[in-house]
């Protein structure tokens, strides 16, 4: 699956990174209860891919794999993915969960909601549309792969 596939290249990413990786939510339940989650609204669904450690820090990954558009420079993020991603947020606090899209740019759930407060989002409200040009590069939030070897 494509989604497994950015997962896997965000852990590998992150543990250049010096990061300890390991995996969590949705993709290491059973069929049956991934299953089940699909048909539910139970913000479980939208559980981080990744959780990583690094000289005490925790912090937790969602690999959003099919962003940004091609045709807009802006991501996608369902508006249910963004709710379950900020109770989430407010529940483990301070860890913080980060957003990583396919071109391993970075945005979190509080950024997103911030820059899609005043803009204007599909007409049915299910996405919120931010741009990609507001994301943050995958090094200045996870550090420079020479300065974690050192």
């Amino acid at each position: 699956m494509i989604g497994d596939a950015h997962e896997a290249r965000v852990a590998k990413a992150l543990q250049a990174h010096g990061w300890t990786v390991q995996s969590c939510g949705q993709g290491t339940y059973q069929p049956a209860i991934r299953q089940a989650l699909s048909s539910t609204g139970s913000a479980l669904r939208w559980f981080p891919d990744l959780i990583a450690a690094r000289d005490g820090d925790l912090i937790t990954i969602d690999a959003k794999d099919r962003m940004p558009s091609t045709h807009t420079d802006r991501y996608a993020i369902s508006a249910k993915s963004l709710n379950a991603g900020l109770l989430f947020t407010a529940a483990h606090a301070p860890t913080p969960l980060y957003y990583v899209f396919g071109d391993l740019k970075v945005l979190t759930p509080a950024e997103i909601l911030h820059y899609t407060t005043h803009a204007l989002r599909q007409w049915s409200g299910t996405y919120h549309l931010v741009s990609s040009r507001r994301a943050h590069t995958f090094d200045s939030v996870f550090g420079y792969p020479e300065l974690a070897s050192a």
